[in-house]
């Protein structure tokens, strides 16, 4: 019968031991690096650096732009108090044009007003003008507040107006407007002597002619007082819209 065995040169069955191993040669685990390796690890590492400092790069430009939108184009504001009801609420959001510090008539424009604006005791620059007379005040003092109003235009440069019943006849033409609230009489509402607006000044009230602080007791604004016009409203969602 034929073996299966192996035979060698002398006749004897090779013995098939356990396989030998070179020990002056390291494992392959231990093998250095090929430079192949290293420079697709330094890529990787790159690619990973990179995309974070673009990252980073993007974040910075990203508000840096918006600081910047904010600072000379648009800006947005909360309303804090019932004056420009009903056409603004208290907590309403707009959006201000920076660059739009020309306002036309009935334009909604924010602003600082004169420094005599105190809503407690308002200060006008005649002091025969304003609170307690028969003429609004047309004549602001020389200095801004820092505080920020939001009104609407209802007198340009050069104007001619009188106040009755809070609306306001300018040039002898009386205001006609959905947005007034109705003034509910008193002094406030009432200043029949007409007046004239200066030159590079604005006249500016509340829509809520009755609880509204503005040009009537502390003068009309100064074109360079001006920061910009309201072109939209975004809260909240059910008022959602441009002026």
């Amino acid at each position: 019968m034929p073996s299966s065995r192996l035979l060698g040169d002398g006749g004897e069955p090779d013995q098939l031991g356990e396989p030998t191993v070179d020990t002056d040669r390291p494992p392959l685990s231990a093998e250095r690096p090929t430079p192949l390796l290293i420079a697709g690890a330094k890529r990787r590492q790159r690619g990973f650096l990179g995309s974070v400092v673009e990252l980073i790069v993007t974040i910075a430009v990203a508000v840096g732009l918006a600081l910047l939108i904010q600072a000379f184009v648009v800006k947005p504001y909360r309303i804090p108090s019932p004056s420009m009801v009903p056409t603004l609420q208290i907590g309403q959001r707009i959006l201000v044009n920076r660059l739009d510090t020309h306002p036309g008539l009935y334009d909604v424009v924010v602003f600082h007003p004169p420094a005599g604006a105190n809503p407690d005791s308002p200060i006008c620059g005649d002091p025969a003008q304003g609170t307690n007379s028969v003429q609004a005040c047309d004549k602001p003092t020389p200095r801004a507040s820092t505080q920020t109003f939001v009104k609407r235009v209802v007198g340009l440069p050069g104007d001619r107006i009188k106040i009755i019943n809070g609306h306001v006849w300018r040039n002898g033409v009386e205001e006609k407007g959905s947005y007034v609230e109705p003034c509910g009489g008193g002094p406030n509402c009432n200043f029949p002597e007409t007046i004239r607006i200066p030159p590079g000044h604005y006249f500016m009230m509340g829509d809520n002619r009755g609880e509204s602080d503005d040009s009537r007791f502390w003068g009309p604004v100064p074109q360079r007082w001006v920061i910009g016009v309201a072109f939209f409203t975004y809260w909240p969602p059910d008022r959602i819209g441009f002026f």
